[in-house]
């Protein structure tokens, strides 16, 4: 393997290491439900999206409730000595796309029978932070002075 790929593995490993994800997989809601309440999220900050969901009237704000309080979490993991306030963490990106589907079949008229689709989905949430540079700046201050 060269030293340009090698590099550039390390530098894409790094970079995975300071993304925050949570994922929520097998929901079984509708992806185009989990989506209205998704699109209405998208891009605010954290604490503000926890109020909004918590004061949501779908059924699917209970999930991603938790969904974002997960990440959230996964976050002070990562980042133990910074706060939550400072960093200004906000919803980077959130999908949600189609999961399996049972298909089941309801008898018709006339001897016929319909099939039902029920419908399941993934959901990824990515957080971003809006202070990156302060919480790096304050992690090189440290190390310096240490």
């Amino acid at each position: 393997m060269g030293a340009r790929k090698r590099l550039s593995a390390e530098k894409r490993k790094a970079a995975l290491k300071q993304r925050v994800i949570a994922r929520l997989n097998d929901v079984p809601t509708s992806p185009r439900k989990m989506r209205l309440v998704a699109d209405m999220i998208r891009g605010m900050d954290a604490d503000k999206a926890l109020f909004t969901l918590k004061n949501s009237p779908q059924h699917a704000a209970i999930r991603l409730e938790k969904l974002l309080l997960s990440a959230i979490d996964n976050w002070t993991q990562k980042n133990e000595d910074a706060r939550m306030e400072e960093a200004g963490l906000y919803i980077k990106e959130i999908q949600v796309n189609g999961g399996r589907m049972l298909k089941r079949i309801q008898p018709a008229p006339q001897g016929r029978a319909h099939r039902i689709r029920k419908r399941s989905n993934h959901v990824i949430l990515e957080l971003g932070s809006r202070n990156d540079v302060v919480v790096e700046e304050t992690k090189e201050n440290e190390q310096t002075t240490a």
